[in-house]
């Protein structure tokens, strides 16, 4: 249904996550979606788990990743314009359809404002270039 919905938007998509209802580790799936974001295989990214913080935490684990947990449409406009998030986490449990597509919506057209909110960016990624390694 939410890939149905992201092609309609027009925009193509590369599925990272399982196809099974059986328990699995989200930081697997994380990972795999974040390496995909950093590489330039995917313009952003898009996980959702049972709470979307676990698969935040994981993505940001990956240099140039902004994983942004959002759970209505006034944090998903803010994670793009004055963050420009490249990775959304959702909480699947927690949120119904129709919010997790205008989310996603937002998340996806949504353009970054920059002007003094990269200058903020700017000192992530000096963080970034300090303490992460590869």
């Amino acid at each position: 249904m939410l890939k149905d919905f992201i092609i309609s938007l027009g925009f193509e998509i590369a599925d990272y996550g399982t196809d099974s209802v059986e328990r699995t580790d989200y930081p697997i799936y994380a990972a795999a979606v974040a390496r995909a974001v950093q590489k330039g295989d995917a313009f952003r990214g898009i996980i959702i788990d049972g709470a979307g913080i676990g698969s935040a935490i994981t993505a940001n684990k990956f240099k140039g990743i902004r994983a942004a947990t959002v759970w209505d449409s006034l944090s998903a406009k803010n994670c793009r314009a004055h963050n420009d998030a490249n990775v959304l986490s959702l909480g699947g449990l927690l949120l119904g359809v129709d919010p997790i597509k205008e989310i996603v919506r937002i998340f996806l057209t949504e353009e970054y404002e920059g002007g003094r909110h990269q200058e903020r960016l700017d000192l992530i990624s000096r963080f970034e270039e300090e303490l992460f390694k590869t």
